[in-house]
């Protein structure tokens, strides 16, 4: 099993498996060509691909779309993330998936309307996936010069390569990690869902 492999060759089957996923790999170079401060490709297009291959399932499949953060607190305006967005619409245009683009230092000033919940300023790009809803969720990969890949993966890949989804109830209400574990079931009913955890029960003592 890869998740009890030492950690070096689980980081390498990580990438020789997200590799299958072109579509993945196309983003990922694609997005190191745009120059963006402190970008990472994250999230579901990660941990998603690593299921499908799991699972036996076709790389790119179930996968809703691929997101790219990056990090400028130069300027939290609407229209600079926008300008960012709109430009890297020509970059994406061939490709056949959306590229959901986010400036995460602007995430607090829309956050609490969305999702009912303040959300303090984020501090880097790493503390913006730290508070996803799941731990599993936590992942980021870019492309550094001479196309070295930098994986950031604070929960390690235990959890991604065994198909647990595992609740991280830092700032994403429950609700959220409720109805995107639901989704992901529909898609990989193999997974195994953690319950989030009650008040009398901490994060640790359901870990």
């Amino acid at each position: 099993m890869v998740s009890q492999l030492p950690v070096n060759e689980q980081l390498d089957a990580f990438q020789e498996v997200l590799s299958r996923n072109e579509v993945l790999t196309e983003v990922l170079s694609r997005s190191a060509s745009l120059g963006l401060p402190g970008w990472y490709l994250t999230a579901g297009c990660l941990f998603q691909t690593v299921w499908n291959a799991v699972t036996s399932q076709v790389p790119g499949d179930g996968i809703k779309d691929y997101d790219l953060f990056y990090f400028d607190a130069t300027d939290l305006s609407w229209e600079a993330e926008d300008a960012v967005i709109q430009s890297a619409k020509h970059v994406f245009a061939d490709i056949p998936v959306e590229v959901e683009i986010r400036n995460e230092a602007r995430v607090h000033l829309w956050y609490e309307e969305k999702f009912g919940t303040p959300c303090p300023a984020h501090l880097s790009t790493e503390d913006a996936i730290d508070s996803f809803a799941a731990t599993t969720c936590c992942l980021g990969v870019r492309l550094e010069p001479g196309g070295r890949w930098r994986v950031y993966a604070p929960h390690g890949l235990s959890d991604v390569f065994n198909l647990v989804v595992r609740p991280n109830p830092v700032l994403a209400p429950r609700a959220v990690y409720e109805a995107k574990a639901s989704r992901w079931l529909r898609q990989w009913p193999e997974l195994t869902v953690l319950p989030w955890p009650t008040a009398a029960t901490s994060p640790l003592q359901s870990a």
